[in-house]
């Protein structure tokens, strides 16, 4: 073990010197700027709470019917769609509908968020390698980094609530739709590419009615996992006051209540399998649609 005692490093002082620079550091600076940063993030907040109060306001027979219709318009599956329905009346007959519903909202507000800010830059990713060899270790360690990590400096910044669990799970599952939007904008046919430049089309064009409805399969692909993401990372922005189904998972661990745990999770389940089901039987039919479209 002597080896290990000789490995270089810092001497405890200077490292303790430098944590402590950088904690103060980043405390000075949310003194400063934290109200600022809060009032920047406030219409966040507002499309939150507004999402949450319609889907825990709206009767529970319009969204199982709405989900039910989403489900056969996405997959034409009888299976699937009574699958679908099955599980939420499982989860409001267990008493777990408003909890799910406040999930739902938070993934729905997540996944748009996530769409709007990954799919510019990944299609930016796919008009510059240059761009793509910047963005690729940021991405790596935003997959890599412990999920708890996240919550610290958001919660030093905006303290406990909806919005910093918001922001966390965002950046936690923005990854996947960055990378997929790349992927598929750089696996489009470059014959059609060359043809439609042929054509005289201008860069727009070629992005819009081109690449973009190519890539759509692709896209598909990485806002399921984002959606997957998102819902992974539910648990864990419960610690910071994000409401949902989350909070009784938490709740059941500090009290030991077995079964509050266990229900609580399955309802976490069965709303990650129809936003996966759904969301995968669309892309498969928007596929098939485009390789008949194609030929």
């Amino acid at each position: 073990m002597e080896w290990i005692e000789s490995f270089p490093q810092m001497d405890d002082a200077s490292l303790r010197a430098l944590k402590k620079s950088i904690d103060e550091g980043f405390r000075t600076f949310t003194r400063s700027y934290g109200s600022g940063i809060e009032d920047l993030f406030r219409p966040l907040q507002y499309l939150l709470i507004q999402f949450e109060w319609l889907m825990t306001n709206t009767p529970w027979l319009v969204i199982i019917v709405v989900v039910a219709g989403l489900a056969w318009a996405a997959s034409r599956s009888l299976r699937l769609t009574i699958a679908c329905v099955m599980a939420l009346l499982l989860i409001g007959f267990f008493g777990m509908w408003i909890d799910t519903m406040k999930t739902v909202s938070m993934i729905l507000v997540c996944t748009i968020l996530a769409v709007a800010i990954g799919i510019p830059v990944g299609i930016a990713m796919s008009r510059s390698d240059r761009l793509q060899n910047v963005l690729n270790p940021v991405l790596d360690v935003m997959q890599t980094m412990p999920s708890f990590v996240y919550l610290i400096p958001v919660v030093m910044l905006l303290g406990i609530g909806r919005v910093p669990g918001l922001i966390a799970v965002v950046i936690f599952a923005v990854p996947p739709i960055i990378r997929l939007t790349n992927l598929g904008i750089r696996l489009v046919d470059k014959d059609v590419v060359e043809a439609a430049d042929a054509y005289g089309s201008s860069g727009w064009q070629m992005l819009t009615n081109v690449q973009l409805p190519l890539a759509l399969p692709t896209i598909m692909a990485g806002i399921n996992q984002t959606i997957m993401m998102a819902l992974g990372m539910v648990v864990i922005a419960a610690m910071i006051g994000v409401p949902g189904l989350g909070q009784p998972v938490l709740k059941a661990i500090s009290n030991q209540y077995f079964t509050l745990g266990v229900f609580n999770g399955l309802a976490i389940v069965g709303i990650a399998i129809i936003f996966d089901r759904v969301s995968q039987a669309y892309g498969r039919r928007l596929q098939k649609h485009l390789e008949v479209a194609h030929a």
